[in-house]
């Protein structure tokens, strides 16, 4: 009976160890990063999309193939945009800012999820 009860506590002891190193600071961190950057890469993915964001019909984005030139170039937007929430707000609906902007309603016209439209924010941000 001894021999089950060490087993088991052994068995136990062994599984919060386990538990402690999986949700160790450093890998969080790690965890967080590759979740950041697959964000962002899931953001990139849907701006160049020409079927949904299409942000290179219209604006010229470093590296891109074959970029637009109506809208003004994706550079230094943390610059530009220091609140991250105005950026937001241009693509969701940049005719709030300019009545007259030839640039689609993203999210006003159900072009993109809400969801979708915070993936892009976040990448275009880093531009």
């Amino acid at each position: 009976m001894h021999k089950i009860i060490k087993k088991m506590a052994a068995a136990a002891c062994l599984a919060t160890l386990v538990a402690g190193i999986t949700t160790s600071p450093a890998v969080q961190a790690a965890d967080s990063t590759s979740t950041m950057k697959s964000a962002l890469e899931e953001g990139k993915a849907i701006a160049d999309n020409r079927k949904l964001g299409n942000c290179l019909a219209c604006h010229m984005v470093a590296g891109a193939t074959l970029p637009g030139t109506i809208g003004p170039p994706l550079v230094g937007m943390k610059a530009r945009y220091p609140d991250k929430a105005k950026l937001r707000a241009q693509i969701w609906d940049a005719t709030k800012a300019n009545a007259e902007s030839p640039m689609p309603p993203f999210g006003r016209n159900h072009i993109l999820t809400e969801e979708q439209i915070d993936k892009v924010v976040d990448y275009i941000w880093t531009l």
